[in-house]
């Protein structure tokens, strides 16, 4: 491609509603260009980032044994409404209506439509197993999109879905996609993990999530340093506490903390340190009859240390607080006869289930509210003070430095941009649309299912949040736009400078180079500016100074000064450092 017949339009500014790096790169290169609150035209030079995405995600998807087909962006609500989600689904859901008023979403996903497809099409188990996959514009109405590509309402999305007849043949083809996803991210060139995810509602481990490692990044991912250990915050365990519990030493004190509501202000205050407290919170689950209406309330007090933060994931996974809420103040009021802030385990006014994390459990000589506005009890322990808990369970997040629990080391937390996800379905759409093949009984049965997405125009922008200087985008050679600009000075004043930069494009491009020649005729600080921008990685400038030497000058974009290479080798030495 040259340059002049392509199309260029870098900015020096970022618009003011940027507020991440990559939204501002991706608008100043001119990648992409905002047509509507989080929907952007992907402009020539974002088109060819992401056309290179889809061929690395196409190529290992058909060698895994996956097969392509496309489903329509518009879909009928008759099948959403099978599964219940056409009811379910919040305002992400754009649901629509034709001439005739009947009802459509534009899909943010499409197990309903595949689901629909396999039980027409898969009759038999002899037709299993299958894995249809399809890269197809997606919506999701979000409330606040932001960021960019990062947060948009449309986006492209490679999502695939695979059909079994059992639980062992699913979890064999879900091995078959987790291990595809990792031979495409790593042809990305970007550093990424595979981190253990929440499986929801379904349970088992087969939940995986793929994020791209950035500073900027929403996620936080668990990782073990010393081991093979990942996980994203909602799934990570630490070690469980060794036992046994220390003995008392402290007596049970009544204190006086005037005004210290929160653990932190209530350890400042008494000198100790803040593991030493213990916060109380208060939730409560609903018992509800056939038409909807709570006829019992069961409030429910769980303790953490005073460092640790709740995991509601894993707190929801206990037995009996699925679907739990917080508690109202009233009903913190009838149960401890005191305001949040100074509430406690002792001397309650009306009885409930205590939950304790596990870290808790081992504590001794520790500090909780006294169920009194100003007052918290000092020195508390198990046994002697109050009853063993009805119930100890992992409540909190991981913190840095909690033991791995493989007993491998330390667990690290770093952020991370979420770019993929593979994930166990079971019969949870099979069922819900009576989808089922006869199996080689003779009888109906319900598919099993996966699902596995990769965010395709999430990951150029995940890829800048991670590759990116203050100069401007530092893309791999796998998704750059170009692999290699060639940028003549003065190409239209010396015959020599051109016919060295048209010779070396030409053999760039018999070797199968990715390769733009910028012959735009800019002068060299403007032509140089705009590449570092746009952030093609290899760039091979020809000046009429170098020639009389018999070399050009070649520079990686992380590369801090440009290298002279004699004429004659330059070919050679841009394939070598493409191959680094």
């Amino acid at each position: 491609m040259k340059a002049s017949q392509f199309f260029i339009s870098t900015l020096k500014e970022a618009p003011a509603d940027a507020e991440v790096v990559s939204h501002k790169l991706m608008t100043r290169a001119g990648l992409i260009k905002k047509l509507g609150a989080g929907i952007y035209n992907y402009m020539p030079l974002g088109l060819r980032v992401i056309r290179k995405v889809e061929a690395i995600v196409r190529e290992e998807m058909n060698r895994a044994g996956a097969v392509e087909l496309t489903m329509p962006v518009v879909q009928p609500a008759e099948l959403w409404q099978e599964t219940g989600r056409f009811e379910k689904m919040g305002p992400e859901l754009l649901r629509i209506q034709d001439r005739h008023g009947r009802d459509f979403v534009v899909q943010p996903t499409s197990e309903e439509v595949i689901t629909d497809i396999a039980r027409q099409e898969l009759k038999s188990y002899k037709q299993l197993p299958k894995n249809f996959y399809q890269i197809q514009t997606k919506f999701r109405d979000e409330r606040r999109p932001r960021f960019g590509l990062m947060r948009g309402r449309e986006f492209i999305m490679k999502d695939a879905y695979s059909f079994d007849r059992d639980q062992a043949a699913a979890k064999a083809s879900y091995q078959v996609m987790a291990q595809a996803y990792r031979q495409i991210f790593d042809r990305f060139g970007l550093t990424y993990r595979a981190v253990a995810a929440d499986s929801g509602a379904i349970g088992g481990d087969l939940s995986e999530e793929f994020q791209v490692i950035a500073a900027t990044g929403e996620d936080a991912i668990v990782y073990c340093p010393q081991s093979d250990y990942a996980a994203n915050m909602e799934k990570a365990e630490a070690l469980a506490p060794a036992g046994p519990r220390g003995a008392a030493t402290q007596a049970l004190t009544k204190t006086a903390t005037p005004g210290k509501s929160t653990c932190a202000d209530v350890a400042e205050l008494l000198g100790v340190p803040l593991n030493t407290t213990v916060k109380s919170l208060v939730l409560a689950t609903d018992e509800t009859n056939e038409a909807g209406e709570i006829v019992k309330t069961q409030v429910w007090l769980l303790l953490l240390r005073g460092d640790h933060d709740m995991n509601e994931i894993k707190v929801g996974k206990v037995p009996g607080l699925a679907g739990f809420r917080f508690a109202t103040l009233g009903e913190i009021e009838d149960h401890f006869g005191c305001k949040p802030g100074y509430l406690g385990p002792i001397g309650l006014k009306k009885p409930l289930k205590i939950v304790v994390d596990r870290e808790v459990a081992v504590m001794a000589d520790w500090i909780c509210g006294a169920n009194e506005v100003d007052f918290h009890i000092t020195g508390v322990n198990w046994g002697r003070d109050l009853p063993e808990p009805d119930m100890v369970a992992d409540l909190r997040n991981v913190v840095a430095g909690d033991r791995s629990p493989d007993g491998k080391g330390e667990l690290a937390i770093e952020r991370g941009i979420e770019v993929g996800h593979v994930f166990y379905l079971g019969t949870k759409y099979s069922k819900g649309m009576n989808a089922t093949f006869l199996g080689d009984d003779g009888k109906p049965a319900f598919f099993e299912m996966g699902c596995y997405g990769i965010g395709v125009t999430r990951l150029p922008a995940a890829a800048i949040e991670q590759n990116h200087d203050e100069r401007g985008i530092i893309w791999p050679d796998a998704i750059a736009p170009f692999t290699v600009v060639v940028c003549p000075v003065g190409m239209d004043r010396s015959e020599a400078v051109k016919a060295t930069a048209e010779q070396l494009y030409a053999d760039l491009l018999a070797a199968g180079v990715d390769v733009i020649l910028d012959d735009r005729g800019e002068r060299p600080g403007a032509m140089f500016a705009d590449w570092e921008l746009i952030g093609v990685p290899h760039r091979v400038t020809i000046g009429d100074k170098s020639l009389k030497e018999g070399v050009v000058e070649y520079q990686h974009r992380r590369d801090a000064a440009a290298t002279k290479v004699a004429v004659a080798d330059i070919l050679a030495h841009v394939k070598g450092r493409m191959a680094v």
